[in-house]
């Protein structure tokens, strides 16, 4: 860790009540930017990904511990502190910690802060200039509020899956849902902009805010074209599997020893494409010369397409589209994906110690800043790992916290 440049959020303080997907992804993002989080977990069991596994990560000994793959990959540049906020003494706690915070995260369901005293109004009564996030399902209003969120479950509701996965009428045909939580990860992501925002606007009038967060305004946000496709013609988009809505070609093919991705993105990357595949004359076609056209006529030029791909293998393709400049890709393992050496070379990868495990490795933050670069200052805490650290903070003593730890407050 650099100590001279500790990080663009430096100096800001983060009160982390989420736990799961969205809400440490977004508390995450802020930490790796160089933000304080203190993770607020339940005592004994903690956040829920903890136990989700296996995959474990092994200690030193190669046996399993108690911290699941799942939860290493959210929680990084974190500290934990374990707190019983159904107690009073717990509630206290984390109002005196807010006290001290710049941001306050959580995703309990609605109305459940509130019996704790510790809802966006009570907080913000004791220190109006907190930034207040609360992530949901369904948000603070409408008739769904009430309802718990779960990604797979949004992801149906708000459309996704309508558009995801293979066509009903060919083998395997039938909505898919997306192979990782795009829902939760996306609203993490919007959550970390919004904070953002609210951080600059107190900036500017010392005023905090509440923010209200929902899977549902997500997935609905992220349909973006096929979305804005369905207001303009009223007609909602079907699946098309691998392929594009609006653009052909633009979609997996088989080639001779596997498949590809080919990518076309305008009409001379096309012309260019079918002077590498030998037929230079779909391009002068009427029927394919523009985009437009190829999209109407996608039933007759795609199968064209796919009998030359089958005539080539992977590496023959991928070297002439790429020498003609035709956007292509192959379809990588993740075996693959780690090993590549542009993922390589752009340290997507960091090794941190682990008091257990003495090294993890985990994924990279993506996000490359010149003047403040992401530090993988801590590794993802132990469950309770800086309880004693955070309160002492706070102005505990040892005496106070032992006292708490026996009743079973912290």
């Amino acid at each position: 860790m650099d100590a001279s440049n500790p990080g663009a959020l430096a100096g800001l303080r983060i009160l982390d009540l989420s736990r799961v997907l969205a809400g440490p992804w977004c508390t995450q993002t802020l930490a790796d930017l160089g933000a304080d989080v203190i993770k607020v977990e339940r005592p004994g069991t903690g956040d829920d990904t903890r136990g989700w596994g296996p995959p474990f990560l092994k200690d030193r000994a190669g046996q399993d511990t108690a911290e699941a793959a799942y939860y290493l990959g959210t929680n990084r540049n974190k500290r934990s502190v374990t707190i019983d906020i159904s107690r009073p003494e717990g509630q206290a706690l984390v109002q005196r910690l807010a006290d001290g915070c710049d941001v306050m995260v959580e995703n309990f369901k609605v109305g459940d802060m509130a019996r704790y005293g510790l809802d966006a109004a009570s907080m913000r009564a004791r220190r109006p200039r907190l930034i207040y996030c609360s992530i949901t399902g369904f948000g603070q209003t409408g008739p769904y509020r009430d309802r718990a969120g779960y990604d797979y479950a949004v992801q149906g509701l708000g459309g996704l899956m309508s558009v995801t996965g293979e066509r009903d009428d060919l083998p395997g045909g039938g909505p898919q849902k997306v192979g990782v939580a795009v829902a939760d990860l996306f609203t993490g992501m919007y959550a970390t902009v919004a904070i953002l925002a609210a951080l600059r606007h107190r900036d500017a009038s010392g005023e905090g805010q509440v923010i209200d967060m929902a899977l549902l305004d997500t997935q609905v946000a992220m349909l973006a074209n096929l979305g804005a496709n369905y207001l303009v013609t009223r007609q909602p988009p079907r699946r098309a599997g691998n392929a594009h809505q609006n653009i052909v070609p633009y979609q997996v093919f088989e080639v001779a020893d596997g498949h590809l991705i080919l990518a076309v993105g305008n009409d001379g990357q096309f012309e260019r494409f079918c002077a590498v595949a030998g037929r230079p004359e779909l391009a002068a076609d009427e029927r394919f010369a523009k985009n437009a056209g190829r999209v109407r006529h996608r039933e007759v030029l795609v199968p064209l397409l796919a009998t030359e791909m089958r005539k080539r293998s992977r590496a023959d393709w991928l070297a002439a589209l790429e020498a003609a400049k035709v956007p292509c890709g192959p379809i990588n393992g993740l075996d693959e994906v780690f090993a590549d050496p542009q993922v390589r070379s752009r340290q997507m990868t960091a090794v941190m110690p682990h008091p257990l495990a003495g090294t993890v490795e985990l994924v990279a933050s993506p996000m490359k800043l010149s003047a403040t670069p992401v530090q993988q200052r801590r590794p993802p805490p132990l469950l309770g790992e800086h309880t004693d650290e955070v309160l002492a903070e706070i102005g505990l003593g040892a005496g106070q916290i032992a006292a708490l730890r026996r009743q079973g407050v912290v």
